[in-house]
């Protein structure tokens, strides 16, 4: 396939998903936002977001969350993946930051708290509307990354540098969440719906091997 301008060739995608919420229901509240995120890691959103509730009627913000336990909220997310490995993390986010309004807006700090990495940073700042510092790699965007010849590898944090260094910095916020809707909607693992992705054009997946 001939040589790709991404920047412009990734604007249909990022139109057709620019500011969809993403999946956690976290109400736009930012110690919610950061609460499911970190127990999201390698769980699923919809199981993050039946037992969220109940959690957060016990443990409303940050200050109540700051006197709770590791005991005191297994209950509430025994049926989380590692979740005695997350309370542990959110225990000590809790005591460090305090209340709500200390939950930080850059890079740099998010990824400072226990259990937060690149990925879940760049979704939390999405999220809130602060300007990227990064691009969101989740799960989907390490398959559909590669497929559709945008990137190359699996390593997350690889696949971030190659899409931030031919995408411009004011796309970095929808675009890696505009992938993963894709990948979540249409690009999946098997069977991917190719006649009807606003992709297929320039999809190096499609043009060499489903064509």
């Amino acid at each position: 396939m001939k040589s790709i301008n991404w920047q412009q060739a990734l604007q249909p995608l990022i139109k057709k998903y620019k500011g969809k919420q993403h999946p956690l229901d976290h109400h736009h509240n930012p110690y919610e936002l950061l609460v499911m995120v970190v127990l999201s890691a390698q769980d699923s959103d919809r199981n993050i977001n039946k037992i969220a509730p109940e959690l957060f009627n016990a443990y409303p913000d940050m200050t109540a969350l700051s006197k709770a336990d590791v005991d005191s909220l297994y209950p509430f997310v025994s049926k989380v993946m590692n979740s005695r490995k997350k309370i542990t993390w959110l225990v000590e986010i809790a005591l460090q930051l305090k209340e709500d309004k200390n939950i930080p807006t850059t890079l740099d700090e998010l990824i400072a708290l226990p259990g937060i990495g690149r990925k879940s940073a760049n979704v939390i700042m999405r999220e809130l509307g602060i300007k990227a510092e990064g691009i969101i790699v989740d799960l989907h965007v390490v398959r559909v990354a590669p497929r559709l010849g945008l990137a190359a590898g699996t390593d997350p944090k690889k696949l971030e540098k190659q899409m931030m260094e031919v995408l411009d910095a004011k796309d970095w916020g929808e675009a890696g969440m505009a992938i993963s809707f894709l990948g979540r909607e249409t690009c999946r693992p098997t069977n991917p719906k190719c006649t009807e992705c606003v992709m297929n054009e320039v999809c190096q997946y499609y043009n060499e091997t489903v064509k």
